[in-house]
């Protein structure tokens, strides 16, 4: 197995491009999708956040800790944090800002 692995690691040059023939598999291209949703919270976190909202914003980055597993355990718990991630949207949506109450977060 160890010689297999040391194959392997001299390919590692391939990873990210057309022939990582790994990073075909769905388990791959679902962490690569969630990467970008992260990415994209985080960038309407960062517009969003104020003390009304700190601890909406604070759950919302944290969401990626419940995501663990592999194959249907990890499926299951995308599942999960994709549906709190939603709900947790709608609320910092709609939370008032402390610092302007008659501005509703949009």
């Amino acid at each position: 197995m160890m010689t297999g692995f040391r194959v392997l690691a001299k390919f590692k040059f391939l990873r990210g491009t057309k022939f990582d023939i790994f990073g075909y598999h769905h388990d791959r291209k679902a962490e690569r999708a969630l990467i970008a949703e992260y990415e994209a919270t985080m960038d309407l976190v960062l517009a969003k956040l104020n003390r009304g909202n700190h601890d909406i914003c604070f759950e919302l980055l944290n969401l990626p800790d419940m995501i663990r597993g592999y194959g249907p355990v990890k499926e299951g718990n995308i599942r999960k944090a994709k549906g709190q991630r939603q709900a947790l949207l709608v609320k910092l949506n709609g939370a008032v800002s402390n610092d302007n109450p008659a501005r509703v977060a949009a």
